[in-house]
């Protein structure tokens, strides 16, 4: 199975720059599964409904979220009934929305899609991401109920990031990291098969500061006096993700790279497809 992961789209730019570049991706790479990370897609902060459905239609089988989900209330309503669409999976019960799903992928394959998010330098802080996955696998072991497994885990802390791959390592397909929105440079397949890589960075305008206008969050470094809200930068966006080639024997992971399309960061592209 061919799957991509695209990192935290932010504002109009990095979100038009995905529905411009997706298509062409799942073409030209003939991808069977595709998850966007969109907690950032609206102005920087949430995403709404109508949001949604457009990544949808650009091609995206599932949208992950993390801190940023609820900022934009709406969110609330539309979790409920939007199936494809994750908020984080520790949330405490109650939560509206869901975080895991079973989807089918282009190639029939059934994947487990689950969204955690980390608890160090975290707010709000949720309940035990470990013990939330481990719940969420006993009820879709990967072999038996799915055929893939996709964690995004939404953390800033490094340390929780590799300690969390870790721990899944040999029972899912993909642990990959969002949050940061910074490419890290440690994609690797671990010890027991699965795809790991600590952050797959931001979709959008990397002359910036984490996607936003890079000025005022300059100001408030030096001064400590907000001036102004933040505001998504609106420059040339940067595609970043990550790209798998998941055994459809096994379910986990038999070859991995970066990808980077766009200006700043110097370009990659899986060299196995």
């Amino acid at each position: 199975m061919r799957f991509l992961f695209l990192g935290d789209m932010v504002g109009r730019t990095g979100r038009m720059a995905v529905f411009e570049r997706l298509p062409g991706l799942i073409s030209d790479y003939a991808l069977d599964f595709v998850v966007v990370n969109g907690e950032n897609a609206a102005g920087g902060f949430g995403v709404t409904e109508a949001i949604l459905h457009d990544t949808l239609a650009a091609g995206a089988d599932v949208m992950t979220t993390g801190n940023h989900v609820f900022d934009q209330r709406e969110a609330l309503s539309f979790a409920p009934r939007e199936d494809r669409f994750l908020r984080p999976a520790n949330y405490p019960k109650g939560t509206a929305g869901r975080g895991s799903g079973l989807y089918e992928a282009k190639n029939g394959a059934r994947v487990l899609v689950a969204n955690l998010m980390g608890r160090v330098f975290m707010h709000p802080e949720l309940d035990d991401p470990f013990h939330a996955a481990e719940s969420i696998l006993s009820d879709a072991p990967l072999g038996e109920v799915c055929d893939a497994a996709i964690f995004d885990f939404h953390a800033e802390a490094t340390s929780e990031k590799v300690c969390f791959g870790h721990f899944l390592d040999g029972k899912v397909s993909v642990v990959v990291g969002t949050h940061t929105h910074y490419p890290t440079a440690d994609h690797m397949i671990l010890p027991g098969g699965t795809a790991y890589q600590s952050d797959a960075g931001m979709c959008g305008d990397y002359d910036s500061s984490l996607g936003m206008d890079k000025e005022e969050p300059l100001n408030r470094f030096l001064s400590k006096v907000p001036k102004r809200r933040m505001e998504a930068a609106t420059g040339p966006a940067t595609v970043c993700g990550l790209c798998v080639e998941i055994s459809d024997r096994t379910g986990l992971a038999e070859k991995v790279s970066p990808l980077r399309l766009g200006p700043l960061l110097g370009e990659a592209r899986p060299d196995f497809w």
